[in-house]
């Protein structure tokens, strides 16, 4: 998947490069290539998820407690 950006007439580089940043993010190449760089083994990333998923659960029970 190709990403491309055309860059305007007369628009300073650093525009043009925020804008490429910001493509960047919203593409989830840069979150692909962290999570590419080093193997994770299944059973790890099932652990982590579970982990995740167990700290937003605690976090939602946090919330629901509080008076506002």
């Amino acid at each position: 998947m190709p990403l491309r950006m055309r860059v305007h007439d007369r628009e300073p580089i650093g525009l043009a490069l925020r804008r490429f940043k910001k493509l960047l993010e919203r593409s989830g190449i840069q979150k692909e290539l962290r999570k590419r760089k080093y193997y994770e083994k299944p059973c790890e990333a099932r652990r982590r998820s579970e982990l995740r998923r167990q700290s937003s659960i605690r976090k939602a029970s946090k919330m629901v407690g509080k008076k506002v």
